[in-house]
């Protein structure tokens, strides 16, 4: 386990945004956990963990202990009647796994195909994607408790997950390192097609047939890389902002004055609006601010141009949210966390 000085985190963190942390170290084995803590400069409220760096704006420099878990293996570890369950290393790459399991011809996965990351962040963010969120497959959450010093394993429920949300990202924040997570995935396929536009292009790429959850992977890849800029050639932490569940009440006035809006109800009774057609309809598509802007194909995030600092970031962000919450009366939160 080598320790670096003074490293580049620029190759750490999809925005590309210019940064160096005091110590870097890589982890590619989860057992070595009690050893880095051991370290003499380890504290662990100073300890920036990293996966793919696909969800994080750094604002400047780390002056602590940055470390990237880069730990690798899927195994199966309990079969039943219709199902399988899978466990996945932290340092798994998310679509890898994704497509990995639809080889073994296992479902559930298929429509967060293509997702930036890796599998140890999936719980922390609680990622989801046209209708299904990762906290609907995922049976365990393994971890090391850095407080008491000792691997321990969390039950779906115990990790209070919610839109976007967790316990990893609330209480348990600090508190855990990710070590790996159990999938529990269904052998029978069950299509989940009815969020935004998958069916329509389902239906056109597979015409007179059967779908298979192979299909739905591709139409997801086919929108997503229609929409999203690919991280490797334009900066990007995917969606910057969530979609705001608002009270049905000020749904419905709003759809009233904008029939053509976007709107999902949801179970608990709010309606979820899509944050990227209220940025679009306030004009700023390709607006840019120093080296950030919005994507002229996708206002729902925000891209480096080449050059952007973390306050061109932060200053358009908050032009984002401010044009919003003035037009449409609504509230946008921003999905990468700030470092």
């Amino acid at each position: 386990m080598d320790i670096i000085a003074n490293a580049d985190l620029r190759p750490f963190n999809t925005f590309g945004l210019p940064a160096r942390a005091r110590y870097f170290a890589e982890l590619t084995d989860a057992a070595r956990l009690p050893d880095l803590c051991a370290l003499p400069f380890f504290e662990r409220e100073k300890v920036l963990w990293l996966g793919g760096g696909s969800n994080i704006i750094l604002r400047g420099d780390y002056p602590g202990l940055a470390v990237r878990l880069a730990n690798r293996g899927i195994r199966e570890t309990r079969r039943a009647p219709g199902h399988v369950w899978l466990e996945a290393q932290a340092g798994e790459n998310w679509h890898g796994f994704v497509r990995h399991t639809l080889a073994l011809g296992l479902n559930g996965l298929e429509n967060l195909s293509l997702i930036p990351g890796t599998v140890g962040a999936s719980p922390v963010q609680n990622i989801g994607a046209y209708g299904v969120e990762a906290k609907d497959l995922i049976d365990t959450v393994n971890c090391y408790d850095l407080a008491e010093h000792r691997f321990v394993s969390l039950a779906n429920a115990e990790c209070r997950f919610a839109y976007r949300d967790s316990l990893f990202k609330r209480e348990g924040r600090g508190c855990y390192v990710i070590t790996s997570v159990v999938f529990k995935l269904a052998e029978r396929f069950t299509p989940r097609t009815a969020y935004g536009d998958l069916a329509d292009v389902l239906a056109a790429s597979c015409p007179g047939r059967e779908i298979t959850a192979a299909d739905v992977s591709a139409a997801v890849c086919r929108i997503r890389r229609a929409k999203l800029p690919d991280p490797a050639r334009l900066g990007n932490a995917g969606s910057f902002f969530k979609n705001p569940a608002v009270p049905a009440a000020q749904a419905a006035a709003l759809a009233a004055a904008h029939p053509a809006m976007p709107r999902y109800p949801q179970s608990d009774g709010t309606v979820k609006l899509a944050a990227g057609w209220l940025i679009e309809q306030c004009g700023l598509k390709g607006r840019s601010i120093g080296g950030a802007a919005v994507h002229d194909k996708q206002a729902l995030v925000l891209v480096n141009t080449g050059r952007a600092t973390a306050a061109d970031v932060a200053v358009l962000a908050a032009l984002v949210q401010n044009t919003v919450a003035e037009r449409f009366g609504v509230e946008l939160e921003s999905e990468p966390v700030w470092v």
